[in-house]
């Protein structure tokens, strides 16, 4: 079988589960999340475009496999739920460990492998072989731990491979090295990203610009879901588990969109230069609706306690905040966009600046031949072209 229909048989895998799946759930009246199994689907699509495309390239078949792994999870943790099925068993076991495939597998080796599909050189298979290692002992942890399954079902299943006597003891700690070490191959993995952004030169580097970009969004998510868990323990605050479901949403979306949509534009290199504008306009509009949402409520709890003796709790607060931050969102805008531009896009500034100034000459200079010499002047400064030359058409 050629690699071309490798790719899609899998992608062709993944869709006919994906859309089975949602049909089981509504049958068995099981769990509605577990329907939202398709949004993998940019794991899949992007894992067969690259596969089929660059079948050396073992990002695409990580993507692939992990896609597919995915799929095969949901759809065993559905149908085992009703625990009195045939083969239930076996597919709750199967549910049971499968996901340190599709979750592992990308999590430990797109770092080291990505855009090129190899390492960053020999010594680096010390890292790779630090994530097998990972992988396979979570997933012997899972799969032969004594006892009861960890899968929700009608009435709980024990493990049909599940080791007792002192082997069956031992297995838990193989599952915390197994975390140890992935651990380990997370921070090699980001060490291994950052080596790559800082060697790389042109395409290459623009490929790495892409997926860290996206990596680092995903982190803003992670690290508040962190500090929620932290700060709020067992007693929830209302607008803390807003906050929670928002983040882990957030995640969810960086993660199985986000992630594939910037692997397959940094590979298949389409829209590939466009990175530097989509983290100006994350910056800038970022740091506006930070902007906004704190002075919206600043401003209304500040006129709410000017207002209240005179108003007795009516929404005038609420309306004239509004209207402030309406206001302000131009402005507020402009001057972010300066900023933003001023001290991480120094050459986009320096530009506009620039053609500020060559504007201003502009009206009053009637010279034809210092107005030529402006004008080359600004296209080497903006543009920075290796050759200029400048026809003018003669008077008849």
């Amino acid at each position: 079988m050629s690699a071309r229909r490798l790719a899609w048989s899998l992608f062709g895998l993944f869709v006919g589960l994906a859309a089975a799946t949602p049909v089981l759930v509504a049958v068995r009246d099981g769990n509605a999340s577990d329907a939202l199994v398709a949004i993998g689907i940019g794991f899949a699509l992007v894992g067969a475009l690259v596969a089929s495309r660059q079948p050396a390239n073992a990002v695409g078949w990580l993507l692939l496999v992990a896609a597919v792994a995915l799929g095969i999870d949901t759809f065993m943790t559905v149908y085992a739920s009703p625990a009195s099925l045939p083969g239930a068993a076996l597919a709750a076991w199967l549910s049971s460990w499968l996901l340190f495939v599709w979750l592992y597998l990308p999590a430990l080796f797109l770092t080291l492998l990505f855009p090129t599909g190899r390492l960053l050189s020999r010594r680096w298979r010390a890292a790779v072989w630090l994530g097998v290692g990972a992988v396979a002992a979570n997933i012997a942890g899972a799969a032969f731990a004594p006892g009861l399954l960890e899968i929700t079902t009608d009435r709980p299943i024990r493990n049909p491979l599940g080791i007792g006597g002192r082997v069956g003891e031992a297995i838990p700690w193989l599952s915390g090295i197994g975390e140890v070490l992935a651990a380990g191959t997370l921070v090699l993995g980001g060490v291994s990203v950052a080596l790559r952004l800082r060697r790389a030169r042109g395409r290459e580097r623009q490929q790495v610009t892409w997926f860290a970009y996206i990596c680092l969004l995903a982190l803003v998510p992670f690290i508040v879901l962190a500090m929620v868990s932290i700060v709020a323990g067992d007693d929830v605050a209302p607008w803390l588990s807003v906050l929670s479901v928002i983040a882990w949403w957030s995640l969810v979306v960086l993660v199985l969109v986000g992630l594939p949509a910037a692997i397959g534009i940094a590979i298949l290199r389409h829209q590939l230069y466009d990175i530097d504008v989509v983290i100006n306009r994350t910056l800038v509009y970022g740091a506006l609706t930070l902007t906004l949402g704190g002075s919206y409520l600043g401003s209304v709890l500040l006129l709410q306690l000017v207002l209240n003796p005179l108003t007795q709790g009516s929404d005038l607060a609420v309306a004239m905040s509004t209207l402030a931050v309406a206001a302000l969102f131009r402005p507020a805008r402009r001057r972010i966009q300066l900023l933003v531009d001023r001290r991480f896009f120094r050459h986009r500034y320096d530009a506009a600046r620039t053609l500020q100034a060559f504007g201003s000459r502009l009206r009053d200079q009637l010279d034809v031949d210092a107005l030529g010499n402006d004008l080359q002047v600004v296209v080497r400064d903006t543009m920075q072209p290796t050759q200029v030359t400048l026809w003018l058409r003669g008077s008849r």
